[in-house]
């Protein structure tokens, strides 16, 4: 299990700021549309000056036309980030042709697939894609890693039966984590670290609970001694 750190924070100087308090810890950190769209490849390079131990997860979640997804498929594996991810709504022709384009790379970040975003709640979810969250996002799963995909972004609860319908080694990386049970905000599924550790999660994704801290770095350290405890 490996930290992923979401820097959502409402400027460049406050996301650099939660950067340099955390330090140079292997972690993962997350970049999100409003980031990336506000700060660009220049943020990305700042970050990694700052904590070259520190691996980027560019969390954009491409979807569109095949082609189109391929071509900022290619943009994203130039801009030397380690992970990125698109909607597995996008289709199997899509998940293809964006693993075809990335093949060319002699090393290419790792893909992820969204299944279905935290913040839904069952009844909302059934009314867009008319099965249950876990009826889809098992469909999903199975779609991504049967077209050559990494892993998939899916809640914690559903993270141990992917990886039992797909393999062992197919990632999952899940949103929402309340590592000691903090308010759960604008997420409707909601887990800790122990039940991420249960469902055999590979990157827990931990935002308000670590920049709402008076004192980040402490959470952090906190956060990784109970997950080297595991």
């Amino acid at each position: 299990m490996q930290l992923c750190i979401a820097l959502d924070l409402p400027t460049m100087e406050e996301n650099l700021e939660l950067v340099k308090k955390i330090g140079n810890v292997p972690v993962w950190l997350k970049v999100g549309f409003r980031s990336y769209i506000r700060d660009g490849k220049e943020f990305l390079k700042e970050i990694k000056e700052i904590n070259p131990q520190a691996k980027i997860f560019l969390d954009l979640k491409l979807y569109d036309i095949p082609n189109t997804m391929a071509d900022a498929a290619e943009e994203i594996a130039q801009l030397s980030v380690d992970m990125f991810n698109i909607h597995a709504s996008a289709g199997e022709i899509a998940m293809r042709e964006v693993m075809n384009r990335l093949a060319k790379f002699e090393t290419r970040p790792l893909v992820l697939a969204v299944t279905a975003l935290t913040s839904f709640d069952e009844k909302t979810f059934e009314s867009i894609y008319e099965k249950s969250i876990e009826e889809k996002a098992m469909q999903f799963a199975k779609m991504s890693y049967e077209n050559g995909l990494d892993g998939v972004v899916c809640s914690a609860f559903e993270s141990k039966m992917i990886k039992e319908a797909t393999s062992s080694k197919f990632l999952t990386l899940c949103p929402a984590i309340r590592p000691f049970g903090e308010d759960a905000s604008d997420q409707s599924r909601v887990a800790t670290l122990e039940l991420a550790r249960d469902e055999m999660v590979d990157f827990p994704v931990v935002g308000r609970p670590i920049y709402k801290d008076a004192n980040p770095a402490s959470k952090v350290e906190k956060i990784l001694r109970v997950i080297d405890s595991f």
